[in-house]
């Protein structure tokens, strides 16, 4: 009838499984004809049907999810072998069966392999073509003179087999060209969170469900630069051989890193940070289960009253999601200086000045650090400092803002508990440059900084706020933190996501005691 061929993510062969029945199911459980083990996998997962016009898949699992090309499906067909399923971490083709079993595995291999031979053929016409012609062409100039040099490109070649798809090799080297390539189609879609190209042919994406592999595959490195430097453009900014790094943002707002040769070894890494054009706000926040409405409660409170918060936690963990929806309590009538490496701030307060860092010119000269921007903004009248990342000497900067009267500043930092964002911190004043003895680095720590805000994301791909703490002065020569509130795990449910409870921890926060002599009310209930 039809084979089921299954490989992981990094494209190695799992199982080859031929299906003498017009259907079968795939999934966990053992008495699927075709067993796809792990957790991200439902024990049912997903149908595969032989109609009459040929084989369609339909999705089982009540949780889970099936993809065609990347795209998020219930039913889809007829497939055919250039379609790629994708179920957890697994990418599966399937074929009519029209001779032995480990001959369809090898017709698969071989024409993908005949695929990308025609498709390196046709992008290297089109670009030495395009190489040696000096006009300055216009945007349709270009997209027109593309898709004539494509179709040259194939009339020159002889013998193509009838089972190479023209019209997509034609369309996936239009977009090398003219567009984002394959990430043009992963930017479309509303659940996908971060992009990672890490070489032209390992392109990853992250949703709620995890990191997923792309069926699809830039042609090869020059594809990849091309498509890079053209969204560095776009931002004002430069990569090149003397400048081989990149931090900029894309038209939409989100957020790219670029790493070209010599310094990335495996080929041009290319990574996407993307954000919602919804924007998030803390019943958001609630609906997803990162916080409790008791917890928001308290941070309105704070923020308002001017504490100093810092907002701790790894790469991806939803810092600056935090960071932007704490900015948004600040009241409108004060003055915010916002200072960032890539603008991704959203802030709607009237009285805002929003500060970009600025890489070196060509000639290594120009640049304008973080640190820059801090100092600077201390003589822009600000009421509150806002600080994308502290990551470097800034932090020193940032401390004695807040020891200085600028209260109610509030910044991000890498670190994976609070007690670790103190030790960081500690770190990074060391790396201003500036001979400071711990005890002085410690006694600026306590007195600047009010709260920290610790933020989790877990294996399943949940964020959670998993701490908050408030700084409580030094006992000796160690910084005392009370733990407000925090997030208590109790383990995984079936499809792996994290399962646990917000939780007050009868800690008052000393501030609170200050706000209530002076006659402010307070719902004292939250921290019960």
């Amino acid at each position: 009838m039809f084979n089921v061929i299954v490989r992981n993510s990094k494209g190695e062969p799992v199982s080859t499984t031929f299906i003498e029945q017009p259907a079968c199911t795939l999934g966990s459980g053992a008495d699927n004809p075709v067993v796809l083990a792990g957790w991200k996998v439902g024990k049912i997962h997903a149908e595969l049907q032989l109609k009459d016009d040929g084989i369609h898949i339909s999705n089982r699992a009540k949780l889970g999810s099936v993809r065609v090309n990347d795209n998020k499906v219930d039913s889809y067909g007829p497939l055919t072998l250039g379609d790629t399923i994708a179920i957890g971490d697994y990418h599966i083709k399937v074929q009519i069966k029209r001779g032995g079993r480990q001959q369809v595995e090898e017709s698969a291999d071989d024409l993908d392999r005949l695929q990308q031979r025609v498709r390196e053929k046709v992008y290297w016409a089109v670009a030495n073509a395009l190489a040696s012609n000096t006009t300055v062409l216009t945007d349709d100039e270009h997209f027109a003179a593309v898709r004539q040099l494509i179709g040259a490109a194939f009339d020159s070649m002889k013998n193509i087999p009838a089972s190479i798809d023209r019209t997509r090799i034609g369309h996936d080297v239009l977009s090398e060209f003219v567009g984002n390539g394959p990430l043009d189609k992963l930017l479309e879609l509303t659940d996908v969170n971060e992009i990672m190209v890490n070489a032209p042919g390992e392109i990853f994406y992250q949703t709620d469900e995890g990191t997923l592999r792309a069926s699809d595959r830039f042609t090869n490195d020059d594809a990849v630069i091309r498509v890079i430097k053209r969204i560095v453009k776009d931002s004002g900014r430069r990569i090149d051989e003397r400048a081989p790094m990149v931090d900029a943002r894309m038209k939409g707002g989100s957020r790219i890193n670029a790493v070209i040769p010599p310094l990335a070894l495996k080929g041009p890494s290319l990574t996407i940070r993307r954000y919602k054009s919804e924007k998030l706000t803390a019943s958001h926040l609630i609906n997803y289960q990162s916080l409790s409405p008791n917890m928001v409660k308290f941070l309105d409170l704070a923020v308002k009253n001017k504490r100093n918060i810092v907002i701790a936690g790894g790469t991806g963990s939803g810092k600056s999601t935090l960071l932007n929806i704490l900015s948004n309590f600040i009241p409108e009538h004060e003055r915010i200086v916002t200072i960032e490496d890539a603008a991704e701030l959203e802030l709607s307060q009237p009285n805002l000045v929003a500060l970009e860092t600025r890489p070196a010119d060509v000639d290594g000269h120009g640049a304008i650090s973080i640190r820059d921007l801090v100092k600077n903004s201390l003589r822009m009248s600000p009421d509150r400092i806002v600080v994308g990342e502290c990551r470097g000497g800034e932090a020193l900067d940032m401390l004695q803002a807040m020891n200085t009267g600028h209260d109610g500043s509030l910044t991000t930092i890498h670190a994976n508990s609070p007690r670790d964002c103190l030790n960081r911190l500690e770190v990074l004043v060391l790396m201003s440059g500036m001979e400071l003895p711990m005890s002085a680095i410690r006694a600026q720590i306590q007195s600047g900084v009010h709260l920290i805000i610790q933020q989790t994301r877990f294996p399943c791909g949940s964020r959670r706020i998993t701490s908050i703490s408030e700084v409580n002065g030094l006992e000796g020569n160690t910084i005392q933190l009370g733990e407000i509130f925090r997030f208590q795990q109790d383990g995984f449910d079936a499809d792996g996501k994290v399962q646990g409870r917000f939780l007050a921890t009868g800690f008052i926060p000393n501030f609170l005691e200050k706000l209530r002599e002076r006659g402010t009310k307070i719902d004292f209930s939250m921290f019960e």
